[in-house]
């Protein structure tokens, strides 16, 4: 009996002793990111009894089954979507703020506006030179303006291709790091301490991935992890090997990625929120380009149609195209054709100058810089609004998993003053089983 007593409380303390341990590893790893909490598994030893045992069974006390991982695969899986869906629309966001300041900081309506007033002024005294200059002076701003806007996107387009880049090295970096737990997950043995770590590693390491694009995993019994991004054939990380994630920057600035060389396309994380950041850079770019063109065009054209004021034939007045081409061609005021085309020196009839601004009203040049300020700041209004949505899915998600997985100190202390309440108990019944031995030994 004694014998029996020492094995039970023998087991019972190490039981006591590694719960404790476990329960000390959680707390001091609170805060520690990717951390998942952990908790003992416990099972009653009992063997084969022998002749006038109770029930046959010999009472061998308790053992310690492994480690566990306290987290919910499925919760972990939405953790992963739901950041991926809110990292693409607050990287997208970012963007469109980018493009709206981008727009907004180049003053292009008020110039605009700021040359059509101008050559109102001109309309009442054609012959002015002081008018003609400001003309000639506000059409330098204008053209100036349309230069910044188009500088203005061009930055904030390598902006996003830096950041797009950094991204993929990232992943490389992260796909490499998962590669390698692989091959040290093949080498533990199940409910180990150190398997529990490693897992958390490579959960950790998913969910990171996850925060970049979008990505499939698959588990091997032997807790590997299979990893695909963005539909391709190639798998980013398959046991101990990762293929390469790479980035091109296509001739309209858009992105183009490869995984092991293939095509992929991404639809979440903040890679999929860069390439749509540039792809709507790449079309308000065209659409600027297309306002600077259709003012050289009407300009131009009503320029052609009449005479300066020294009677000759009207000249261009703007050169160049697109936004970033667009410049003043005229070197003076004079020259801008006020008159109609047959008219002498001097010629104070403006029919020329109206036709001039005739022509910027029928090209709706102010109203296609305020659709285009307008598109971009309600782009930006609808991306915020979707970026606070995800946002707090993504941190219902994180709730979720944390309330399951996350360590709470309050019953961890708990735990502390149980577990070693049982290491007392057991202490005392090694006590008692060594007073009895003691008693047995007395009595021969």
């Amino acid at each position: 009996m004694a014998s029996d007593l020492f094995t039970i409380g023998s087991s019972g303390v190490k039981a006591a002793r590694t719960a404790l341990e476990i329960t000390s590893q959680n707390i001091a790893n609170a805060a520690t990111d990717g951390y998942i909490r952990r908790s003992v598994r416990l099972s009653e030893m009992a063997g084969p009894g022998s002749w006038l045992r109770v029930s046959d069974l010999s009472l061998s006390g308790v053992r310690v089954d492994g480690i566990g991982r306290n987290a919910d695969l499925f919760r972990q899986v939405e953790v992963r979507r739901t950041g991926g869906d809110a990292a693409r629309a607050s990287t997208e966001l970012r963007g469109f703020e980018n493009i709206e300041a981008a727009l907004e900081q180049s003053a292009l309506f008020p110039a605009l506006t700021g040359f059509e007033a101008s050559l109102q002024r001109l309309s009442s005294d054609p012959v002015n030179p002081s008018l003609r200059a400001a003309v000639l002076e506000d059409a330098r701003t204008l053209s100036r303006t349309f230069n910044l806007a188009a500088s203005a996107l061009n930055t904030a387009g390598e902006g996003q291709r830096f950041e797009a880049s950094d991204g993929v090295n990232q992943i490389n970096l992260l796909a490499g790091e998962l590669g390698r737990v692989n091959l040290q997950l093949t080498r533990t043995t199940t409910g180990t301490s150190d398997q529990v770590t490693l897992l958390d590693q490579r959960d950790l390491l998913l969910e990171r991935l996850s925060g970049f694009g979008d990505v499939a995993v698959s588990y091997a019994p032997d807790q590997t992890v299979e990893v695909r991004m963005g539909g391709g054939p190639t798998p980013l990380v398959s046991g101990g090997n990762a293929a390469p994630l790479a980035m091109s920057a296509n001739a309209d600035g858009t992105l183009a990625f490869t995984l092991g060389g293939n095509p992929i396309t991404l639809s979440s994380g903040k890679l999929a929120g860069h390439a749509q950041t540039l792809t709507a850079l790449r079309d308000n770019r065209a659409t600027l380009d297309g306002i600077a063109d259709s003012l050289i065009a009407a300009a131009n054209t009503a320029q052609a149609s009449g005479v300066a004021l020294d009677g000759t034939p009207g000249q261009p007045l703007f050169t160049g195209s697109g936004a970033a081409g667009i410049a003043v061609a005229l070197a003076a005021g004079s020259g801008i054709a006020t008159a109609p085309a047959g008219a002498a020196a001097g010629s104070r009839d403006p029919a020329n100058l109206s036709a001039l601004r005739d022509a910027l009203q029928t090209a709706g040049i102010s109203g296609q810089v305020d659709g285009l300020l307008f598109t971009a700041s309600s782009a930006v209004a609808g991306r915020r609004v979707t970026s606070e949505a995800l946002d707090a899915i993504a941190s219902s998600a994180r709730i979720a998993l944390d309330e399951q997985a996350g360590v709470d100190l309050d019953q961890e202390a708990a735990n502390l003053v149980r577990f070693q309440q049982a290491f007392q108990a057991s202490g005392k019944a090694l006590q008692v089983a060594s007073d009895i031995f003691d008693t047995l030994l007395a009595l021969k």
